[in-house]
């Protein structure tokens, strides 16, 4: 234990550094536990859309969803969600609804406010667009 305060004390930026890694981690660790929006992997995906009639909610630009998205996906860009203008997408607020981007990372937030808008199950692409063509599953370029 010695060793480590002694380490501690003549690295100060390097033990702070470190303390900053590891309170980020387990923020969003919790975070993640405690979202109502949960990320699921492709095969996660897969079983929703096909036992559970799960709605694809594609995010990406029009030109990226023009090049290749899930069968079915419904195209809205975030200012559509975040203004609540939903469209068709309105009359499945009791069904699972799968958000999908380009890699997964922009996902959550249009999930989340999606969730705010009162759809209950709402989960993100893990990976998005490019873990799913990665995996060679299948895309389609019909509207």
């Amino acid at each position: 234990m010695q060793e480590y305060l002694d380490f501690a004390a003549r690295n100060p930026l390097l033990t702070a550094a470190w303390f900053g890694l590891a309170g980020t981690l387990i923020y969003t660790t919790v975070r993640a536990r405690f979202s109502p929006v949960k990320a699921v992997n492709n095969h996660a995906a897969t079983m929703l859309i096909n036992r559970e009639n799960a709605v694809v909610v594609d995010i990406r630009t029009l030109d990226e969803f023009g090049r290749g998205h899930l069968a079915g996906a419904h195209h809205l860009i975030m200012s559509e969600i975040q203004a609540n203008n939903l469209g068709q997408l309105e009359k499945h607020k009791d069904d699972p609804i799968i958000v999908v981007c380009e890699t997964g990372m922009s996902a959550g937030a249009a999930a989340g406010a999606l969730y705010k808008h009162g759809f209950k199950r709402v989960h993100t692409l893990a990976g998005g667009m490019s873990q799913w063509r990665a995996e060679n599953l299948p895309v389609t370029k019909k509207r």
